[in-house]
């Protein structure tokens, strides 16, 4: 088991325009690659789907959304101040 900070950076995405349960699209999908090392896939919330806002390398931060009552993901939004 590996404790992490929940802070990383964004390695790689992608703008998903399909559906998908517990999704409203568009939706970023992406890799995180978090400050101990691993990568997670994951998807970035808080900030519109727009290339020119995702920046590789941003910062990112950890945030728990609820898709359900049974279920709640680790999501990221974007640090920093080039948000």
């Amino acid at each position: 088991m590996i404790r992490a900070s929940g802070r990383g950076s964004l390695h790689s995405y992608v703008i998903s325009h399909l559906p998908a349960p517990g999704f409203e699209p568009p939706y970023t999908i992406a890799v995180v690659k978090l400050d101990e090392g691993p990568k997670m896939m994951t998807n970035i919330v808080g900030t519109p789907c727009d290339p020119a806002l995702l920046q590789l390398d941003h910062p990112v931060e950890v945030t728990f959304e609820a898709l359900s009552d049974k279920i709640t993901l680790p999501m990221f939004k974007l640090t920093g101040s080039s948000q």
